[in-house]
């Protein structure tokens, strides 16, 4: 007897949403800035089924106009979906083409949905003699499940696929038989879907009902016998439940036909394939298809060769696995290379002759990569357990080092003219935390260096950058998870030291051997992004000065901390009792369970409150601020809350963040974060801690000088994103009016109240800055009426004639998003890149956001450009001058130095002139010097 033949029958739209939703928080940007995660994920879903199953027959179904069916009868079917996204209204059209270029059958009815078309094909193929699997997430399926129709739910992080048959069923909802799946569906309802379902009825109560009754006609028969207010809303809402299993019901009668021989999956139409490929950026998309087809090599090679190995730079993920945690769980779904099928040569060196030989070929090499494996990911803490090298792709070498610490630095003396040796580039990944390690054994990494982690961030701002991330999108490739050596972080994870050192050799040369190649791609990848000049004289070359900063830290009075905590408690305890006397009752001022309706049933502060999705009042800060100014008790809440974080966020926990070893903080600098080229400041952040309030601001008086013999020295920058934005816009009267030293805000708000710039009020100022602060972030009439005491109408006219008095500034922001519309990003002064793949969207918010960040992306970027300059000059001149003074910190558009007393006048001068001449503009930049005992007084 022959085999039972398979048809597979792919749900699209369900299928392409969930694609496009896994990639979310890492969306798929190709060098057009065209978001192309639905296209992707779709591809990898189907890939993936053809790949695992080798199916005889597959076609695919989508949705065209809705239902005509379900829509006559509930018109609010379906009523309450988002729009449908951009990137998945243009990936429907491309997915269709990939389609019939692959000689898969697209199947669609107008007026039905792709779950009608599914359930009448699969009824119809089983009565053909055949076994259907439904691909889909969609649960609803489940009502055709039968001994010969199937749901196949695609992988998930990680979990595997998962395929439900009779017996799934009956455990998934509880039922005797599939189709009493329509009757759960009609007595819950579907919020997706917008159908009604019984008032009250949720999954727990649907599957008792359906235990008991059988169906929602013989809940509805017997519905005197229930009890309560649920046998009231059953008799009340029996008509709704009829309905909404109507409109639950998938339909098997839709005017289309299995017919078997247009069905049978075929060989693709492989140039057609690739050609569309090629101009969405899939480089290795393609070598997976040729895989799952299993092409003749000969052609897989030509393929690849027309394709160009580095013409793009593209993604290639596990669709329902798309988190790098889960990547060696998901190894064998996607088709990566691994470890155990890649040719390779890793080599352990733990004899003094290899050790000797090792560092013989080092020091013949022009370029090294190297990689450290420690003990902790706390740098300035961790032991180093050994070295990984590689100069050539598929080989390294290993070097372990002892746990007795001074064994350790007698091995690390050896290589020092390795690591020290100025002509030697080092290549790494995130290579801050290595040069961190090896300073602790007073070794420190010269020479050129090329960091694949802030390479990557300069070509794709807006992807993650780790390197696993990084191997399977450009290599291919699956590293060796960590985990499978130490185990998962939390108190039992082990460490390195305990790994086998056969182990200890693959995991680590792999990691060095990877970098090498991650590092030969984007070096060819960095000019096409205009990012070669930027990487090799600021963002490389700063991971250095990051490291020097890193290493220094800046002293903490922690005795300081703790009486401001002992004062802030007796503030909160005050506050706490002054909103529990004017809510006439205690209650958990944490909870906005609790808080709520305290405020909004018994205190009835408004009349409409707003409330949350599950239903619940909301008392974020956005809807608590507006009420402020009219009720003490919302304005004490705020103040609880603020003084509250600021205790547990910084007062309290930034002791704990004293390193033992130094005694002092030790903040870490990111520099592949803030696509706009912003450094960001985490364990601690030091540049959130919040300086427009007294309490806010006494924080910063707990960081000190190193000693007596020292003083903090603080320089900040000026107002130096109107001053870029003014230089960039060539808007001579704001120029002029820098140029002349004149206060901006005062001079604008002259200008736009047309009086003379000493009759200008308080207010007019304060307006005049909101606008020229607000202009950069695209403020509208309404932002703007509720940042000042303007209604809408003058907002409106002091805008209109904002612009009407810098008109060149209106025409800048103009021609700002017209490039960003013609060429899918924008630049600073330095050509840092911000992609913006919605620029051209057809939504109007999603739109209205990317040309804000076409105006605001190179302002702010250029002010980051500005001061990493200054900071790559200042450290320079620091080391030539042998000064004992130190650069600590970077907090915005502010420096902060550890000045010692003796070289005050001779540094503030030379970083004064350094900082406001790093990059020549049409406006003179300003900076500000401030010296103090601590780091209010300074700033």
């Amino acid at each position: 007897m022959s085999e039972q033949k398979r048809l597979f029958l792919l749900d699209a739209y369900a299928l392409i949403f969930r694609g496009y939703y896994a990639f979310i928080k890492n969306p798929r940007i190709n060098s057009k800035g065209m978001d192309t995660s639905a296209v992707m994920g779709f591809m990898n879903s189907l890939l993936d089924v053809i790949k695992r199953e080798h199916p005889d027959h597959l076609a695919v179904a989508f949705d065209k106009e809705g239902s005509k069916d379900r829509l006559e009868m509930f018109e609010e079917y379906k009523a309450n979906r988002d729009e449908t996204p951009e990137a998945i209204r243009i990936a429907v059209p491309i997915i269709q083409d990939i389609l019939k270029a692959m000689h898969i059958p697209v199947i669609v009815k107008p007026g039905y949905e792709a779950d009608d078309i599914i359930g009448t094909l699969a009824k119809q193929a089983e009565q053909a003699g055949y076994k259907t699997y439904m691909v889909t997430p969609d649960k609803d399926f489940a009502q055709l499940v039968s001994e010969n129709i199937f749901m196949y739910r695609p992988s998930r992080m990680g979990n595997g696929i998962e395929i439900w048959g009779i017996p799934e069923v009956q455990q998934k909802f509880e039922v005797e038989r599939p189709e009493q799946v329509i009757d759960y569906l009609g007595m819950m309802g579907d919020a997706v879907d917008n159908i009604p379902g019984l008032p009250g009825v949720g999954d727990k109560t649907a599957k008792k009902f359906i235990k008991e009754f059988g169906s929602l006609e013989g809940l509805l028969e017997n519905a005197e016998s229930l009890k309560g207010k649920m046998k009231e809303k059953v008799i009340a809402n029996a008509d709704l439940g009829k309905l909404s299993k109507k409109l639950a019901t998938i339909m098997t009668d839709v005017p289309v036909t299995f017919h078997e021989e247009d069905f049978e999956l075929n060989t693709p139409d492989f140039p057609k394939v690739r050609e569309i490929f090629q101009e969405l950026e899939f480089r290795r998309m393609e070598e997976n298809l040729l895989k799952t087809f299993n092409a003749e090599p000969a052609e897989a090679s030509q393929n690849k060769e027309e394709a160009g190995v580095n013409s793009s730079l593209d993604v290639q993920y596990d669709l329902f696995g798309s988190n790098a945690d889960t990547a060696s769980a998901t190894t064998a779904t996607t088709g990566f290379k691994t470890i155990e099928e890649v040719p390779h040569f890793y080599q352990l060196v733990n004899t003094d002759k290899s050790r000797s030989l090792l560092l013989q070929n080092l020091l013949k090499q022009k370029s090294v990569c190297f990689d450290t494996e420690t003990t902790s990911l706390k740098s300035l803490e961790a032991e180093v357990v050994g070295c990984a090298f590689s100069w050539e792709p598929g080989k390294g070498y290993y070097l372990p080092f002892p746990e007795d610490q001074e064994e350790t630095k007698k091995l690390l003396e050896e290589f020092r003219s390795f690591f020290e040796n100025e002509d030697i580039e080092k290549i790494g990944q995130n290579l801050k935390y290595d040069i961190k390690v090896l300073s602790r054994y007073d070794i420190k990494v010269k020479g050129p260096i090329f960091d694949t982690m802030i390479a990557h961030y300069l070509i794709n701002p807006d992807m993650r950058h780790n390197m696993d991330v990084l191997s399977e999108t450009y290599l291919n490739y699956s590293p060796v998870s960590i985990e499978t050596l130490i185990g998962k972080k939390g108190k039992n994870q082990r460490s390195m030291r305990t790994v086998p050192l056969e182990e200890q050799t693959s995991y680590a040369v792999e990691d060095a051997d990877i970098t090498l190649q991650l590092k030969h791609l984007f070096e060819k990848e960095l000019p096409n992004r205009n990012a070669a000049d930027l990487f090799k004289n600021i963002e490389a070359p700063l991971v250095k000065v990051l490291a020097e900063m890193e290493i220094e830290g800046i002293n903490l009075n922690s005795d300081y901390l703790k009486e401001l905590s002992k004062a802030m408690t007796v503030e909160i305890d005050q506050l706490e009792k002054s909103i529990f006397e004017q809510a006439g009752e205690s209650f958990n001022l944490s909870s906005p369970k609790q808080l709520g309706p305290i405020l909004f049933d018994k205190l009835k502060l408004v009349d409409k409150p707003k409330k949350t999705k599950t239903g619940q009042y909301s008392t974020a800060e956005d809807v608590l601020s507006g009420l402020a100014g009219d009720h003490q008790i919302v304005a004490d809440i705020l103040e609880w809350r603020q003084l509250k974080k600021l205790q547990s966020t910084y007062v309290d926990s930034l002791p704990q963040e004293v390193n033992p070893n130094t005694g002092r903080i030790h903040t870490i600098y990111s520099q592949a974060v803030a696509a706009t080229g912003r450094l960001s400041s985490n364990n601690p952040n030091l540049q959130n801690i919040p300086i427009r309030t007294e309490r806010g601001r006494q924080v910063r008086k707990a960081f000190i000088p190193r000693d007596e013999n020292h003083i903090l020295l603080a320089a900040d920058y000026s107002q130096i994103e109107l001053r870029i934005i003014a230089a960039l816009s060539e808007e001579e009267t704001m120029i002029q009016a820098f140029k002349d030293g004149q206060d901006i805000h005062a001079s604008t708000a002259a200008r736009v109240f047309n009086v003379p710039l000493e009759e200008v009020t308080r207010e007019q100022r304060s307006n005049a800055k909101t606008v020229n602060f607000g202009i950069i972030y695209g403020v509208s009439a309404f932002g703007l009426s509720n940042q000042t005491s303007l209604n809408r109408t003058e907002a409106k006219e002091l805008i209109d004639t904002y612009y009407s008095t810098y008109p060149k500034l209106k025409e800048y922001i103009s021609k700002q998003i017209q490039f960003a519309r013609e060429h899918g990003y924008v630049e600073t002064i330095l050509g840092r890149r911000r992609y913006l793949k919605d620029i051209n969207s057809r939504n109007q918010v999603v739109k209205g956001a990317a040309e804000r960040n076409a105006v605001n992306a190179p302002i702010q970027g250029s002010a980051a450009d500005v001061i990493k300059i200054a900071m790559l000059r200042i450290q320079e001149k620091l080391k030539e001058g042998n000064y004992k003074t130190r650069m600590l910190l970077q907090v915005h558009d502010e420096l902060v130095f550890d000045a010692h007393k003796e070289e005050l006048e001779a540094v503030s001068k030379m970083i004064k002139h350094e900082m406001e001449h790093a990059y020549e503009l049409a406006v003179p930049l300003d900076v500000e010097l401030g010296t103090g005992e601590n780091w209010l007084e300074a700033h």
